[in-house]
């Protein structure tokens, strides 16, 4: 099936055609009428397969000139770069279309926010739940003026403790609302927020498909600590020529600093870190720089890189495993994307090979394990978090006083100390 017989608008497939677009995914074909039809819509997808054009298409398309001035449609999303992103994506569709769309975050001036939706004649607007409740509680956004309601990556929302905000702002919207939610996971948390907020919803769930594994060449290497793999890692982006876009995985921020402080003097400043101890400007200027092409690696935690859109990505390091084995095909499905073939390269710790082992049997162990080049530096190095916790046992516990009867007591025979007590007992029955 192509867009047209969907039966969008030319606009929109002016828009699509100005894309390159040719095709919609499976979760875009498959969610459009269910959406368009009014019903409530529970989108379930994998990361990589189209999910924000899957809800973006028929929104845009039935979205028409109004002189209503509050926001028509609220987009709810788990952080500021992806209220960014989104934005971004609208604005690409609605090219040949006159819709004006904002974005409130935290870490931005709230009055600035406040005044350009009180001033009206914003038709979308696209938050994250904290600020977007922060606002709609001072009564500057008319909830009750939405039409259609997004909830996008809740999995990741919930994960990050945005529940309560988003219950709160579902609780003010009194008014029946068509609610429509998208996420990578249908986890048991997400399946009860489903139910308890959504109305008779079209569940549309696309099954993973392992056909993008086969695009993707996976390897990894077992290297003993944190040192090892920058030496490792430095060897890689220099001398391999295919690495031309690369994505640089941790699992902390901390992480994530000591790399690029390690790294990125030997890299004339191609380099680029994201997390969310970085300033606003600061992350939004690294993503804008990577996507140009001015950083050629950039660094990055699951959950600031959790659904981002990057194109082109010619590589996936791994350079500290994610606890979770979804996370991992998140991480990998950044590349091998459009039908090119993508990249993943793993270092694995000591500390980390059981979790390994538990991701490549949820995958079916499909990476190949490749030597160290000979030419790297095995460094003995550990940091504070690689060095083992040594357990002492304590020869000079106190004794407890309790069971011993005191510091120090004669040894008695069994038969005498039963006889002490039947005396005693004895004695208190005459007493």
């Amino acid at each position: 099936m192509n867009f047209e017989e969907l039966r969008i608008s030319k606009p929109l497939l002016n828009a699509i055609e100005d894309l390159d677009i040719v095709y919609p995914t499976p979760i875009q074909e498959k969610s459009y009428r269910r959406i368009t039809s009014g019903k409530d819509v529970v989108g379930i997808a994998q990361t990589g397969t189209g999910k924000t054009f899957a809800y973006l298409l028929p929104i845009l398309n039935e979205l028409t000139f109004s002189a209503q001035k509050q926001p028509r449609v609220l987009i709810i999303v788990p952080t500021r770069e992806l209220v960014v992103q989104v934005m971004e994506e609208i604005t690409k569709l609605t090219k040949y279309k006159n819709v004006v769309v904002k974005g409130v975050y935290g870490g931005a001036n709230i009055n600035t926010q406040k005044d350009y939706i009180f001033d009206g004649q914003t038709d979308i607007i696209v938050g994250t739940p904290g600020r977007l409740f922060d606002i709609a509680v001072l009564g500057v956004l008319k909830l009750s003026k939405i039409k259609k309601v997004v909830i996008d990556e809740v999995d990741e929302m919930l994960n990050l403790g945005f529940r309560p905000q988003i219950e709160q702002l579902l609780e003010i919207m009194t008014q029946k609302k068509q609610y429509l939610m998208f996420s990578a996971t249908l986890s048991e948390e997400v399946e009860k927020f489903i139910n308890k907020y959504f109305f008779e919803p079209e569940k549309i769930v696309i099954e993973q498909n392992s056909a993008p594994l086969e695009k993707i060449s996976q390897v990894h290497y077992l290297i003993p600590n944190f040192t090892t793999k920058i030496n490792l890692l430095k060897e890689i982006l220099k001398n391999n020529d295919k690495c031309l876009k690369n994505l640089v995985f941790v699992s902390t921020k901390k992480q994530a600093d000591l790399l690029f402080e390690k790294i990125n003097s030997s890299f004339e400043n191609k380099i680029g870190i994201i997390h969310s101890n970085k300033s606003q400007n600061y992350r939004f200027n690294s993503i804008r720089n990577f996507e140009k092409g001015k950083i050629k690696t950039l660094i990055a935690t699951d959950v600031v890189a959790k659904g981002l859109d990057f194109s082109n990505i010619s590589h996936v390091i791994n350079f500290t495993l994610p606890e979770d084995s979804l996370d991992y095909i998140h991480r990998i499905g950044r590349t091998g994307r459009a039908d090119k073939t993508g990249n993943v390269i793993s270092m694995i710790a000591p500390y980390e090979e059981d979790a390994f082992q538990q991701i490549m049997k949820f995958l079916g162990n499909n990476s190949i394990l490749e030597k160290l080049p000979e030419n790297i530096e095995i460094s003995k190095q550990l940091f504070e978090d690689e060095r083992p916790v040594i357990k002492q046992k304590n020869y000079l516990k106190t004794p407890s006083l309790e069971k011993t009867g005191g510091a120090f007591h004669e040894k008695k025979d069994i038969k005498e100390i039963k006889k002490e007590k039947k005396l005693k007992e004895k004695n208190l029955r005459r007493k």
